[in-house]
């Protein structure tokens, strides 16, 4: 482990610690993208934003965490892309429409229901994203954070900046407890994007230092990582 992932990895045990000690979410969050308390609120708060709605389109990811995000997206009328969880396929994408759901929102923004219902898309049969939703164990002010270490959100967001479906005029947030929101400064890599806003259950937080990579940054990949992904492994192959 470098000194990048080093410190990445203290400021999660951190959180993770600061987030359940301080009834922020149940214990069995830590290791994880926390289910924090008060996602529902979060979710009200980003459907209060313009940019919200006035999106048609929008990504997240299928952590529990993000359930109330993703919901409120179906019933308002928004195409929503979840990721498969892992990326566990050569189309690492649910797509779930709300005028074609033969499900409930809340069964099919759940990853039972989308493995059910949703149709598996690759990057070329899907449309520009208006907002991607990004889970994340901790986050500062200017918008850096980080995950749960896996790297799943990173290699999604960089697969969609290459395919030209996330551009700068897609608005990228992060759903979180207040608990989660640090003043630390946060080491970013050349793989890593920012936010650009950080919503908690009482406030939505601008970011001011969009971060954002070219497309998948193969250096920082390692060849049991590629061979793990379908996606990658057949774009390393061609």
């Amino acid at each position: 482990m470098n000194d990048i992932d080093q410190a990445k990895q203290e400021l999660r045990e951190k959180v993770w610690r600061r987030l359940i000690d301080g009834g922020g979410a149940p214990a069995d969050s830590y290791g994880k993208i926390p289910g924090f308390y008060g996602s529902e609120a979060t979710a009200a708060q980003l459907a209060g934003r313009d940019f919200w709605r006035q999106a048609s389109t929008v990504k997240a990811n299928p952590d529990w965490a993000q359930l109330p995000v993703r919901v409120r997206a179906l019933k308002d009328g928004k195409r929503l892309y979840m990721a498969v969880p892992r990326m566990a396929s050569l189309q690492p994408f649910y797509l779930l429409d709300p005028q074609t759901l033969e499900l409930p929102a809340e069964q099919a923004a759940e990853k039972k229901g989308a493995a059910e219902v949703a149709r598996r898309v690759g990057v070329e049969d899907m449309e520009p994203i208006d907002v991607v939703v990004c889970g994340s164990v901790a986050v500062n002010r200017s918008g850096a954070r980080i995950g749960k270490g896996a790297g799943y959100s990173d290699l999604e967001v960089a697969l969609l900046i290459e395919a030209g479906l996330v551009t700068d005029r897609t608005v990228i947030v992060a759903p979180v407890h207040a608990l989660q929101v640090v003043d630390e400064d946060i080491p970013e890599t050349e793989h890593d994007f920012s936010v650009d806003y950080i919503v908690t259950p009482d406030e939505v937080i601008p970011c001011g230092s969009r971060r954002r990579p070219p497309g998948l940054v193969w250096n920082d990949l390692t060849a049991e990582k590629i061979a793990a992904i379908p996606v990658l492994a057949a774009r390393h192959q061609g």
